[in-house]
């Protein structure tokens, strides 16, 4: 799943990596791996490209 946090935008697009519980390991294009709580911080789905 793609993902954008939605407090940094200039993380840039974010590819889920793990989910363990509450933790989500994201890796995003600007910033790399962040482990971020999702019952603190809500991510933003990101829509796949339409073919």
């Amino acid at each position: 799943m793609r993902v954008r946090h939605p407090h940094c935008p200039d993380w840039g697009i974010g590819q889920v990596q793990s989910v363990v519980g509450d933790r989500v390991t994201v890796n995003f294009e600007n910033k790399g791996k962040v482990m971020i709580r999702v019952d603190v911080i809500a991510l933003i789905p990101v829509e796949p490209d339409a073919p």
